[in-house]
C-alpha cells in the first residue's frame, strides 16, 4: 500500500499525473518501461508553494490507480483547482499522456462537475484551442504555465479570468454553447528568475511504498538490465529547452509566447538554466533520500560548458556517488570533457545519432548537424568507461528503404550498449506536424497513434515509403539489433549472463500493430 501526501484540508491546487502506460507501451508496460517521477508536476508544485499556495500531487501512474480509485482520491483531496500535468520527459509524451489524462478528466467532470479542471503540457501548448474544446476541460495554461498558474490561483477561478494572461477558458453563449477564449500570452520564467520562481522540486509530495521514490523505476538499460537496480529512481532537469529547431521535435513548444496560428516549436527555441548551486542541492537531497539512479532529462545537457562544467565539478566535490545518464547530440560531444562526465557519475550518454545518412540528417535538422566522425565519438565515450544509448529514427521525409538500411547498418556496426529506434511521427507542436497538416498527410486520429510503441502507432510516410513500411522496418530493425549475436555477447561481457537473459526475455515481448494488420 503506497503512502500518499494528499492533505485532508481543502488545498489550492492538486497536480495529477494520469496513467497512460498500458496503451503507450503495450506488454512492455508491466515490467520493462520506466516509471518516471512527474518532473513538471514537481516543479509547478514547488513554485506554487514558494508563493504560499497549498499544493499536492496525485501520481496515478506510480501508484497504478484505477479510474475509480483516482476519482476517489481527487474527491478526497477536494482542491480548488485540479491541474492535469501532461508532459513526460520524452518528446511524444505530452500527446501520449493525453490518453490517460483525458479518460480520467472526463470521469472526474462527470462525477464531480464542480471541480475546475485545467490542463498544462506540451500537447496543450501545441494545440490549446483543441484541448480547451474538450468538454471536460475548463482552463488551459498556454505554455509552461508558471506565472499564469500563480495568477490564476489568486482569483476565485470563476470571475476575472479575462485578466489572467497565459490562460484559455470558456464562456457560455446565450444559446448555451461554450466558446473558447485564449487570453494574451504570459512570459515564461526568464533566465535571471529560474532559481527564484521555479525553486526546485517538491520531492516530499510524491507517493511511496516504504521509502521515498521507491514507486519509480529506472529505464531497464540504465540499471544495466538488472531489475533489482531500478528503484528508487528520480529524474531532474538542469535546463529547459533546446537551441536547435529540428523538424521532428516539439520540445520548445512549452516556451510558446505567441497564440497565432502556425506557431511551432521552432519559433520559440532557446535554453534557460538553473544555477549549479540549486541543482547540486537537489541532487544532494535525492542522495540523502537514498536515490542513486538519476536521469538528467535535459534535451541538450552536453552543450554549454559554462553551465555543465561547474555543475559536474560541484557533484564531484560533494562526492554524491550517483549513477546518472544524460543526453548529447552526436555533434555536440566535447572529447576533453568526457572524463569529467564520468567522474561525476554519468555512466550512460544518450547520443542522438538519428540517421545513418548525412543528407537525410541534415534535411530534418535544418542543416544544424555538423559533419562528425560518429565512430570516433563513440570510441572516445566508451574509452572513458561510459556506456552509450544511441537514438535512431526511421522514416524521415527523405528516407528510402536504402537509407533506413544505412541507419540500421550503422547501429549494428556501432553496437552500443543500448539503442532506441523510433518511427518518425509528426508530433503536435513540431514543424513537421504543421507541414503534415498543410500537405494533407495522414495523421493519427487518436492520442495513442502518436505513441511509438502503441498498437495504434501511426508514423508518417516518407516521399518514397509508406507509413506501414516505415513501422514494419522499425520493428524488424529493433528485433534484428536486440537478437544479434554481437549485441548479446556485448551485454553478457559488460553486464553479466543474467542481464543477457533479461534482454533476451525483453525481446520476446510482442508488439501488436494495427497498421500492420495485427
Amino acid at each position: 500500500m503506497a503512502t500518499s501526501h494528499l492533505p485532508c484540508k481543502r488545498l489550492d491546487v492538486l497536480f495529477v499525473n494520469a496513467d497512460s502506460s498500458l496503451q503507450a507501451y503495450q506488454g512492455l508496460a508491466k515490467t520493462y518501461s520506466a516509471i518516471e517521477p512527474p518532473t513538471w508536476a514537481l516543479l509547478l508544485a514547488q513554485s506554487c508553494r514558494a508563493k504560499n499556495f497549498g499544493a499536492a500531487i496525485l501520481d496515478c501512474d506510480a501508484e497504478k490507480l484505477s479510474l475509480p480509485e483516482s476519482v476517489s482520491r481527487i474527491q478526497d483531496a477536494n482542491p480548488r483547482l485540479v491541474v492535469f500535468v501532461v508532459y513526460g520527459q520524452n518528446p511524444n509524451s505530452g500527446t501520449t499522456g493525453m490518453i490517460g489524462a483525458s479518460a480520467l478528466a472526463k470521469e472526474v467532470k462527470q462525477q464531480h462537475p464542480h471541480f475546475p479542471i485545467c490542463f498544462v503540457g506540451s500537447h496543450t501548448s501545441a494545440l490549446p484551442t483543441e484541448v480547451l474544446q474538450l468538454p471536460f476541460v475548463d482552463i488551459v495554461l498556454l505554455n509552461e504555465g508558471v506565472y499564469a498558474l500563480h495568477n490564476l490561483l489568486q482569483t476565485d477561478l470563476c470571475s476575472g479570468l479575462q485578466a489572467v494572461k497565459g490562460i484559455g477558458y470558456k464562456i457560455i453563449e446565450s444559446d448555451g454553447k461554450s466558446r473558447p477564449i485564449l487570453n494574451e500570452p504570459q512570459s515564461v520564467v526568464p533566465q535571471d528568475r529560474m532559481d527564484v520562481d521555479m525553486p526546485g522540486y517538491a520531492w516530499d509530495l510524491l507517493p511511496y511504498r516504504s521509502r521515498p521514490l521507491d514507486l519509480y523505476r529506472a529505464h531497464f538499460w540504465h540499471a544495466e538490465f538488472d531489475h533489482e537496480k531500478r528503484t528508487p529512481f528520480a529524474a531532474i532537469y538542469t535546463s529547459l529547452g533546446c537551441t536547435f529547431a529540428c523538424d521532428f521535435c516539439m520540445i520548445n513548444i512549452v516556451n510558446r509566447v505567441d497564440n497565432s496560428n502556425g506557431v511551432d516549436a521552432s519559433h520559440s527555441r532557446g535554453m534557460r538554466f538553473w544555477s549549479a548551486k540549486l541543482i547540486t542541492a537537489e541532487l544532494e537531497k535525492l542522495a540523502k533520500l537514498g536515490v542513486q539512479t538519476i536521469r538528467i532529462s535535459d534535451e541538450m545537457f552536453f552543450l554549454n560548458r559554462k553551465y555543465y562544467e561547474p555543475l559536474l565539478r560541484d557533484i564531484i566535490e560533494r562526492d554524491l556517488r550517483l549513477r546518472m545518464w544524460a543526453y548529447a547530440r552526436v555533434d555536440t560531444v566535447r572529447h576533453e570533457y568526457v572524463n569529467l562526465f564520468r567522474q561525476a557519475g554519468i555512466n550512460w550518454l544518450a547520443l542522438g545519432i538519428e540517421a545513418g545518412n548525412q543528407t537525410v540528417r541534415q534535411e530534418v535538422s535544418k542543416g544544424s548537424f555538423q559533419e562528425v566522425n560518429i565512430r570516433a565519438v563513440c570510441d572516445k565515450v566508451r574509452a572513458e568507461g561510459m556506456n552509450i544509448i544511441s537514438n535512431y529514427i526511421f522514416g524521415f521525409p527523405d528516407d528510402t528503404l536504402a537509407t533506413m538500411r544505412e541507419t540500421l547498418n550503422l547501429a549494428l556496426e556501432l553496437n552500443t550498449e543500448m539503442a532506441n529506434m523510433y518511427p518518425c511521427q509528426a508530433l503536435p507542436g513540431s514543424p513537421m506536424h504543421h507541414l503534415a497538416k498543410q500537405q494533407g498527410w495522414k495523421l493519427p486520429d487518436n492520442y495513442s497513434g502518436y505513441a511509438f510503441l502503441s498498437y495504434d502507432s501511426q508514423p508518417l510516410p516518407t516521399k518514397h515509403v509508406t507509413a506501414a513500411d516505415v513501422l514494419r522496418f522499425r520493428d524488424d530493425a529493433w528485433q534484428q539489433y536486440f537478437s544479434s549475436a554481437a549485441y548479446l555477447t556485448l551485454v553478457e561481457t559488460k553486464f553479466g549472463q543474467k542481464e543477457r537473459a533479461n534482454v533476451e526475455a525483453m525481446a520476446k515481448v510482442p508488439l501488436r500493430r494495427k497498421l500492420l494488420g495485427d
